[in-house]
């Protein structure tokens, strides 16, 4: 691949893995509207790794502190803070590594990739996330996050196997309806990713250990710090306009693309 072309598909990753208008979408429509080449799984895989360093990186205090509780929750103990933390995060990723794994073998993540299922999911799940953001309670912080939640938002996490639907999105939504503050949400939601990022990261590494050559891994180096910065940025302005702003402009952004695929798809 081209640099720009590495860079193109980096930044959708990055710009896109924590903001709630799916990431994989995106990168299943660029090869799909632009006619290009898909860009690989060595390339997939690299971005994610890329976009996961940037979440630890921003929220390192809280990863730190369930790094610490894992060793303790490996033997057998939830006394402290971290372990209880490490607990919730393992029990939410459960659903999703089974789901894609059965996914997976059975060829249906293929299938689901085209521009109508995309388009449908951006358009339902927009709507969705726009409900239980208006709806949802604002008591809860991520501080007081229970074992039954992140049961709830685990499993809620396995929609987000459907491209289009957004793992971000789709836990976000979940934490409001359970009752989080938008900034809790989105907290939540991004530690979520970091346990999914390396199970579907490892599921997939396989397959690219077996085809990897020189030339994608040094493409997958650039690919990933490129993510990297993109996720970083995305980050940051995300969870400093929720301070202030909505999930709407996210809302609308799903909406709209969603109608043009659609269009595009029926056409």
């Amino acid at each position: 691949m081209t640099l720009f072309q590495l860079f193109v598909v980096a930044a959708i990753q990055g710009l896109t893995e924590f903001l709630p208008v799916s990431s994989s979408g995106h990168l299943v429509l660029l090869p799909a509207l632009t006619g290009a080449d898909d860009q690989g799984l060595a390339i997939d895989v690299a971005v994610h790794v890329g976009t996961l360093l940037a979440v630890v990186l921003y929220f390192w205090t809280d990863v730190k502190i369930a790094l610490v509780g894992v060793t303790r929750l490996i033997r057998g103990r939830v006394d402290t803070q971290g372990a209880f933390l490490a607990l919730c995060l393992a029990v939410a990723t459960i659903p999703v590594v089974i789901a894609g794994f059965a996914i997976k073998l059975t060829g249906l993540d293929a299938a689901m990739r085209s521009v109508a299922v995309i388009g449908w999911s951006m358009l339902i799940f927009g709507i969705v996330l726009y409900w239980a953001d208006k709806t949802g309670g604002t008591a809860k912080t991520s501080a007081e996050w229970t074992l039954k939640d992140a049961i709830g938002m685990g499993l809620a996490q396995m929609l987000a196997l459907i491209p289009g639907t957004s793992r971000s999105g789709i836990t976000i939504t979940a934490a409001r309806r359970l009752g989080y503050n938008r900034e809790g949400a989105a907290k939540l939601s991004m530690l979520m990713s970091i346990p999914t990022i390396l199970a579907s990261g490892a599921l997939l590494g396989l397959d690219v250990i077996r085809e990897a050559d020189w030339a994608v891994a040094r493409d997958g180096m650039i690919a990933a710090a490129f993510a990297f910065v993109a996720a970083l940025l995305a980050l940051s302005l995300m969870m400093r306009l929720l301070r202030s702003v909505s999930f709407t402009p996210y809302v609308i952004y799903r909406l709209v693309l969603g109608v043009v695929l659609l269009i595009y798809a029926y056409a």
